[in-house]
């Protein structure tokens, strides 16, 4: 059980001293933009193991900020020796971390840092007195006091606007890295525009000012040194470069030039710290670089779907806010759909700094591209994937979201309609019929009715009089479209055209007031364009021949009785043949009357 005991203890050290959080980019500020920093040891002199193992738990710092300079963000730093103390107090605001570091030395030592985002409050209370309390529970063990590594302190990075300022980018890196012998840290994400100007700050803990074997900090293999504050062979030796402090025990607010250290175009920069004894901690380096770039970045606002259609509708924004130089007009936009180029724009103006342009684009994403699809907008990309603006951020010209395009069902067939072929072959439908099949409480005006489902769906030449439809088509396929939610419903119904049912009157009186003037039988006329109808009197004698073009007027027109008077009022018999293929004829008497 021992050694279980030993094994996992060893494995807790070992995960402990990798504890440590690497320094990478924090944050990152453009504008006319420069930054100070304030804060205060609570060591009551320089730790070592000759003096009384004494630390506060209370200490304060001034900010004097000009007239011109806005604060924009502040950022407050503590660390101590031992596991931790995360509830401290700022004037009269009780303080959290929103992240925490720790770094563990050996198995007996371990040291903590804590971050928070104070803005708000050095808003509001601006220039003054500021003094943080309740830092209380700091390690002051034996393992601590006796090596003189027991030390507690507190820092605020203060980064503020001006406008005699040149335009400025700001990048705040933090971690927590020890220097037991050497560290290497990497700058990445610097654009160097013009080296004017440009230095390079460290927020570190725990270096003593008594112990200089070989504390070295080097910037692109280039000392930095800012003496006689900061030496060249003593870079942490408790001091404020901002203040010029220097009883700052065990902690370090230092801030070093470094025009001559960095060129024009790099992007990145080596920062290398050895210490041959001394144990020094990295919490907090600010790097403020003279740039004057745009920063171009996309939103999709919406996307406007079609029912049944794969042309698409994006409403975006460009913006230009977090940058130091105007976005010029005409740079690029590129569309993508899963990859592949589906549409490109351009700006129209120059986007000011902080400054957006809102646009529409339409494209149509071809069907082989299946359901859903990735959608991607890049500003700053000329289709080919590539740019043409030097930007202060080239990362972030990207925005994605995935459309899942609207498809209706098949059409659902309706069952056939059938009309009575009035004339010329043709037949007259009222359409808005066939809801009554579906359901009788449909809206009339939420359907739509087509010749053709490619009509439909393009939505062009819906008939103008549904009510009232005339085809000659036998039969004819109509598409309706019903409005529904998100995509329209597609039905189809036949249109089948079927002779009429004819209708003989019983009698008919010739007498010119214009009623029943002739025998008129209904369903006959310039429907059976070929039929016969003769007409005999009881004598059995044929006195009329008519066809679709002569209706019986009263008048004999053939045989011996043929002549332009009527005739008598009595009962005639008649005989009618729809057509020479229809030899089913129809026959009885008709009674003429005057």
């Amino acid at each position: 059980m021992k050694n279980n005991l030993n094994i996992l203890n060893l494995i807790i050290l070992l995960v402990n001293l990798v504890s440590a959080q690497d320094i990478s980019l924090f944050n990152q500020l453009n504008g006319r933009l420069d930054y100070t920093a304030i804060g205060n040891t609570l060591n009551t002199s320089e730790n070592n193991s000759s003096i009384n193992c004494i630390i506060n738990t209370t200490s304060s710092a001034t900010l004097n900020l000009t007239s011109t300079q806005i604060v924009e963000a502040a950022y407050l730093y503590w660390a101590g020796s031992g596991a931790g103390d995360f509830n401290v107090t700022l004037n009269s605001t009780e303080i959290t971390p929103s992240r925490t570091f720790a770094y563990t030395l050996d198995a007996n030592r371990q040291f903590f840092a804590a971050f928070a985002d104070v803005t708000n409050l050095i808003q509001s209370e601006g220039n003054g007195l500021y003094t943080l309390s309740n830092l209380e529970n700091i390690a002051l063990s034996s393992p601590y006091c006796s090596t003189g590594t027991n030390f507690a302190g507190w820092a605020i990075t203060i980064i503020y606007s001006d406008p005699n300022l040149p335009l400025n980018q700001l990048n705040i890196y933090d971690g927590l890295e020890s220097v037991p012998e050497n560290i290497t840290i990497q700058l990445n994400n610097l654009n160097v525009m013009d080296t004017t100007g440009a230095k390079i700050g460290f927020i570190a803990w725990e270096g003593d000012a008594g112990l200089a074997v070989n504390e070295v900090l080097t910037m692109n293999g280039i000392t930095l040194s800012n003496p006689p504050l900061n030496p060249a062979n003593n870079a942490f030796n408790g001091t404020n470069s901002f203040t010029n402090d220097s009883n700052l025990y065990n902690m370090d607010i230092d801030v070093y030039p470094i025009q001559n250290t960095i060129n024009v175009g790099d992007a990145s920069a080596t920062i290398r710290l050895t210490s041959g004894q001394d144990l020094v901690m990295i919490n907090n380096i600010i790097t403020v670089l003279n740039s004057q770039l745009p920063d171009a970045t996309i939103a999709i606002d919406a996307v406007e779907l079609r029912c049944n259609s794969r042309e698409l509708t994006i409403e975006y924004t460009i913006g230009n806010m977090n940058s130091t130089q105007v976005l010029p007009a005409n740079t690029p936009i590129a569309f993508y759909a899963n990859a592949i180029l589906v549409g490109q724009s351009q700006t129209m103006n120059a986007i000011q700094m902080n400054g957006t342009e809102a646009n529409t684009i339409n494209f149509e994403v071809d069907a082989s591209l299946l359901n859903p699809i990735n959608l991607k907008g890049v500003v700053d990309d000329n289709g080919t994937g590539t740019g043409q603006i030097s930007e202060i951020n080239e990362t972030n010209n990207t925005a994605t979201t995935t459309v899942d395009f609207l498809e209706s069902s098949e059409a659902i067939e309706l069952s056939p309609i059938n009309g009575c072929k009035l004339g010329n072959n043709q037949a007259v439908f009222d359409l808005y019929e066939t809801l009554k099949e579906l359901d009788p409480s449909v809206d009339i005006n939420a359907a739509s009715f087509y010749e053709s489902l490619e009509n439909l769906i393009a939505d062009i030449e819906a008939l103008t009089a549904p009510s009232a439809y005339i085809t000659s088509i036998d039969p004819e396929t109509i598409y309706i479209k019903i409005d529904a939610d998100p995509c329209y419903e597609i039905f189809s119904v036949n249109l089948e055209i079927k002779d009429c049912e004819i209708v003989i009157p019983q009698g008919f009186s010739p007498n010119g007031d214009g009623f029943n003037d002739t025998f008129n039988i209904a369903g006959l006329y310039d429907i059976y364009l070929q039929h016969e109808l003769i007409i005999f009197n009881r004598l059995g004698t044929i006195i009329f021949k008519g066809n679709n073009d002569t209706k019986w007027d009263g008048k004999a027109n053939y045989g011996p009785l043929k002549s332009n008077n009527l005739l008598p009022i009595g009962t005639y018999f008649y005989v009618l043949t729809l057509s020479p293929e229809n030899q089913n004829t129809k026959s009885g008497w008709v009674y003429l009357n005057y």
